[in-house]
C-alpha cells in the first residue's frame, strides 16, 4: 500500500505544469497560444525569457530528484527509486492538471538520473554541452543525450564506470524514457532536416539551421 501511495505522489508531484502556472500567473500567458504551444523548459526560454525558463528547468527537474528520492527518504527498499521517477515524468508528460497535456520529459528524466545517479547526469550534461555549442540545438542535444544515455546504462556497468552493477529496472525504464523522448521530438527532427529548427544564439550551427530563438 504504501508503494503505491507512494507511486501516486510521484505522479502528481511530476504533474505540476511549472511553465503553465508560472506562464498564466506572472506573464498573463498560456504557453499553449505561443511558439511550440509546449510547457517545458525550451518553450519558456523562448516566450517568457531566461528567468522564467530558469525557475521552470529547476522546478521540472527537481520533480523527478525528489520522486526518485522518496522512497529512501521513507526507508522503502523494494524498488528500485527509478520507478519512482518514472511516475514522475509520467505526469510530466501527462499532467492530471493540464488535460493529460505536458512537457517532453527531457529536464525530468534528467531529474530521475540525478536523484539516482548524479555522476551520471552530470557525464550526461557534458555530452549535450558539447552537442549545443556544434550545433546550436537545445531539441537535437536532447535526443543525442538520451541516446548517450541509453547506450551507457547498456555498457558502462559491464566495466563498473559510473555504475558499480546493472540495476535492470533503472536500465529498462531510462531505455523506455529515450524511446519517449526520441519520440517527442519527431517534429524538432523533420524540422532539423528541413533546416528550419530553431536554434539558440551561440555555438557552431553545423547544420546551419535557419531559424533562431
Amino acid at each position: 500500500m504504501i508503494t503505491l501511495l507512494l507511486l501516486l505522489i510521484a505522479y502528481l508531484l511530476g504533474s505540476i505544469p511549472s511553465g503553465l502556472w508560472i506562464g498564466k500567473l506572472f506573464f498573463h500567458k498560456n504557453l499553449r497560444d505561443f511558439g511550440s504551444g509546449n510547457t517545458g523548459t525550451t518553450n519558456t526560454f523562448r516566450i517568457l525569457g531566461k528567468k522564467a525558463g530558469s525557475v521552470v528547468f529547476a522546478v521540472d527537474l527537481l520533480k523527478g530528484t525528489l520522486a526518485t528520492l522518496l522512497p529512501a527518504m521513507l526507508g522503502l527498499h523494494t524498488f528500485s527509486p527509478a520507478l519512482f521517477g518514472l511516475f514522475a515524468v509520467l505526469g510530466h508528460t501527462f499532467s492530471i492538471f493540464d488535460h493529460f497535456h505536458g512537457g517532453k520529459a527531457v529536464a525530468t528524466t534528467a531529474g530521475l538520473i540525478l536523484g539516482y545517479n548524479p555522476v551520471f547526469v552530470l557525464f550526461l550534461l557534458v555530452i549535450f554541452a558539447i552537442t549545443l555549442y556544434l550545433f546550436s540545438m537545445v531539441s537535437l542535444s536532447s535526443v543525442i543525450a538520451a541516446i548517450v544515455a541509453a547506450i551507457s546504462v547498456l555498457i558502462m556497468p559491464a566495466f563498473h564506470v559510473i555504475f558499480g552493477s546493472y540495476d535492470w529496472l533503472f536500465t529498462i525504464i531510462i531505455l523506455f524514457l529515450v524511446g519517449f523522448i526520441v519520440i517527442r521530438h519527431r517534429e524538432n527532427l523533420a524540422r532539423i532536416h528541413a533546416k528550419s529548427e530553431n536554434i539558440v544564439s551561440f555555438g557552431r550551427n553545423l547544420t546551419h539551421q535557419k531559424h533562431n530563438i
